[in-house]
Protein backbone atom coordinates (compact mmCIF):
# COMPACT_ATOMS: atom_id res chain seq x y z
CA UNK A 1 0.00 0.00 0.00
CA UNK A 2 2.75 2.48 0.93
CA UNK A 3 4.58 1.77 -2.35
CA UNK A 4 1.41 2.46 -4.37
CA UNK A 5 0.91 5.79 -2.61
CA UNK A 6 4.55 6.72 -3.22
CA UNK A 7 4.29 5.84 -6.92
CA UNK A 8 1.07 7.83 -7.30
CA UNK A 9 2.63 10.86 -5.57
CA UNK A 10 5.73 10.65 -7.72
CA UNK A 11 3.69 10.43 -10.91
CA UNK A 12 1.73 13.50 -9.94
CA UNK A 13 4.87 15.54 -9.24
CA UNK A 14 6.53 14.36 -12.47
CA UNK A 15 3.61 15.46 -14.64
CA UNK A 16 4.31 18.47 -16.81
CA UNK A 17 1.45 20.88 -17.50
CA UNK A 18 -0.21 20.27 -20.83
CA UNK A 19 1.14 22.56 -23.55
CA UNK A 20 -1.22 24.95 -25.27
CA UNK A 21 -2.29 23.46 -28.62
CA UNK A 22 -0.62 25.37 -31.47
CA UNK A 23 -3.96 26.37 -33.01
CA UNK A 24 -5.09 28.12 -29.80
CA UNK A 25 -4.26 31.83 -29.57
CA UNK A 26 -4.86 34.02 -26.55
CA UNK A 27 -6.81 37.22 -27.07
CA UNK A 28 -6.19 38.67 -23.58
CA UNK A 29 -3.46 38.47 -20.94
CA UNK A 30 -4.29 39.03 -17.29
CA UNK A 31 -1.53 39.60 -14.74
CA UNK A 32 -2.50 39.57 -11.08
CA UNK A 33 0.50 40.98 -9.23
CA UNK A 34 -0.65 40.00 -5.74
CA UNK A 35 -1.07 36.36 -6.85
CA UNK A 36 2.13 36.45 -8.96
CA UNK A 37 0.08 34.99 -11.80
CA UNK A 38 -0.13 35.58 -15.55
CA UNK A 39 -3.13 34.02 -17.30
CA UNK A 40 -3.72 33.68 -21.02
CA UNK A 41 -7.40 33.96 -21.94
CA UNK A 42 -9.48 33.27 -25.03
CA UNK A 43 -13.05 34.62 -25.17
CA UNK A 44 -12.92 35.29 -21.42
CA UNK A 45 -11.87 31.73 -20.53
CA UNK A 46 -8.45 30.96 -19.07
CA UNK A 47 -6.33 28.84 -21.40
CA UNK A 48 -3.36 28.55 -19.07
CA UNK A 49 -1.80 30.32 -16.09
CA UNK A 50 1.82 30.77 -15.06
CA UNK A 51 3.48 31.80 -11.81
CA UNK A 52 5.70 34.85 -12.34
CA UNK A 53 8.35 37.00 -10.73
CA UNK A 54 7.83 40.76 -10.83
CA UNK A 55 9.82 43.91 -10.22
CA UNK A 56 11.81 43.82 -6.98
CA UNK A 57 9.44 46.42 -5.44
CA UNK A 58 6.16 44.83 -6.55
CA UNK A 59 3.62 46.67 -4.40
CA UNK A 60 2.15 49.77 -6.01
CA UNK A 61 2.00 51.13 -9.52
CA UNK A 62 5.11 52.06 -11.48
CA UNK A 63 5.65 55.82 -11.26
CA UNK A 64 9.16 56.37 -12.51
CA UNK A 65 12.18 54.80 -14.07
CA UNK A 66 14.24 52.87 -11.54
CA UNK A 67 11.47 52.30 -8.97
CA UNK A 68 11.56 48.54 -9.72
CA UNK A 69 7.77 48.38 -9.82
CA UNK A 70 5.68 46.54 -12.37
CA UNK A 71 3.09 48.91 -13.87
CA UNK A 72 -0.65 48.48 -13.39
CA UNK A 73 -3.21 49.19 -16.08
CA UNK A 74 -4.32 48.12 -19.52
CA UNK A 75 -1.71 47.93 -22.26
CA UNK A 76 -0.95 45.96 -25.43
CA UNK A 77 1.82 43.67 -26.54
CA UNK A 78 3.36 45.99 -29.12
CA UNK A 79 6.50 44.18 -30.23
CA UNK A 80 8.66 41.14 -29.60
CA UNK A 81 12.41 40.67 -29.28
CA UNK A 82 13.92 37.30 -30.08
CA UNK A 83 17.43 38.70 -29.54
CA UNK A 84 16.72 39.92 -26.00
CA UNK A 85 19.27 39.57 -23.21
CA UNK A 86 16.52 37.48 -21.64
CA UNK A 87 15.27 34.35 -23.39
CA UNK A 88 12.67 35.99 -25.67
CA UNK A 89 10.68 39.03 -24.64
CA UNK A 90 7.29 40.55 -25.40
CA UNK A 91 7.17 44.33 -24.99
CA UNK A 92 4.29 45.91 -23.07
CA UNK A 93 3.08 49.33 -24.31
CA UNK A 94 3.91 51.07 -21.01
CA UNK A 95 3.94 54.05 -20.53
CA UNK A 96 0.64 55.42 -21.75
CA UNK A 97 0.32 59.14 -22.56
CA UNK A 98 -1.36 59.66 -19.16
CA UNK A 99 1.52 57.90 -17.39
CA UNK A 100 4.05 60.04 -19.28
CA UNK A 101 2.16 63.18 -18.23
CA UNK A 102 1.98 62.08 -14.59
CA UNK A 103 5.73 61.37 -14.51
CA UNK A 104 6.53 64.73 -16.12
CA UNK A 105 4.46 66.47 -13.45
CA UNK A 106 6.69 64.78 -10.88
CA UNK A 107 9.77 65.81 -12.85
CA UNK A 108 10.81 62.20 -13.52
CA UNK A 109 11.01 59.76 -16.40
CA UNK A 110 8.25 57.13 -16.42
CA UNK A 111 10.70 54.50 -17.61
CA UNK A 112 9.91 51.96 -20.28
CA UNK A 113 11.05 48.65 -21.72
CA UNK A 114 8.59 46.70 -19.60
CA UNK A 115 8.45 43.15 -20.91
CA UNK A 116 7.18 39.66 -20.33
CA UNK A 117 10.41 37.69 -20.62
CA UNK A 118 12.25 34.50 -19.84
CA UNK A 119 15.40 34.11 -17.79
CA UNK A 120 18.68 35.91 -18.47
CA UNK A 121 20.56 34.29 -21.34
CA UNK A 122 22.83 31.55 -20.02
CA UNK A 123 20.83 31.14 -16.80
CA UNK A 124 17.93 29.04 -18.09
CA UNK A 125 18.99 26.20 -15.79
CA UNK A 126 17.59 28.21 -12.86
CA UNK A 127 14.12 27.19 -14.05
CA UNK A 128 11.15 27.87 -11.83
CA UNK A 129 13.33 28.61 -8.79
CA UNK A 130 13.63 32.16 -10.20
CA UNK A 131 10.18 32.72 -8.67
CA UNK A 132 11.53 32.50 -5.12
CA UNK A 133 11.94 36.27 -5.18
CA UNK A 134 10.80 39.23 -7.25
CA UNK A 135 13.94 40.17 -9.13
CA UNK A 136 13.19 42.17 -12.29
CA UNK A 137 13.43 45.92 -12.80
CA UNK A 138 9.65 46.01 -13.38
CA UNK A 139 9.14 43.26 -15.93
CA UNK A 140 7.15 40.05 -15.68
CA UNK A 141 9.42 36.99 -15.72
CA UNK A 142 8.63 33.35 -16.48
CA UNK A 143 10.82 30.34 -17.28
CA UNK A 144 12.30 29.95 -20.75
CA UNK A 145 9.91 27.12 -21.61
CA UNK A 146 6.98 29.26 -20.49
CA UNK A 147 7.98 32.32 -22.53
CA UNK A 148 8.31 30.09 -25.59
CA UNK A 149 4.75 28.89 -25.07
CA UNK A 150 3.43 32.41 -24.36
CA UNK A 151 5.34 33.77 -27.40
CA UNK A 152 3.61 31.22 -29.66
CA UNK A 153 0.13 31.82 -28.16
CA UNK A 154 0.14 35.65 -28.15
CA UNK A 155 0.03 37.93 -31.18
CA UNK A 156 1.27 41.51 -31.29
CA UNK A 157 -1.65 43.77 -30.38
CA UNK A 158 -2.97 41.42 -27.67
CA UNK A 159 -4.38 43.35 -24.70
CA UNK A 160 -2.64 42.85 -21.36
CA UNK A 161 -4.23 43.94 -18.10
CA UNK A 162 -1.97 44.20 -15.07
CA UNK A 163 -3.85 44.32 -11.76
CA UNK A 164 -2.48 45.03 -8.29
Amino acid sequence: MLIAVFIRCNRRSDRQPEPIPKEIRADYILVEKSARRLSLLRDGVAIKSYQVALGSAPVGNKQQEGDNRTPEGIYKIDRRNEKSKFHLSLHISYPTPAEIKAARQLGVSPGGDIMIHGLPNGLGYIGDSHRLTDWTAGCIAVTNEEIEEIWAAVADGTVIEIRP
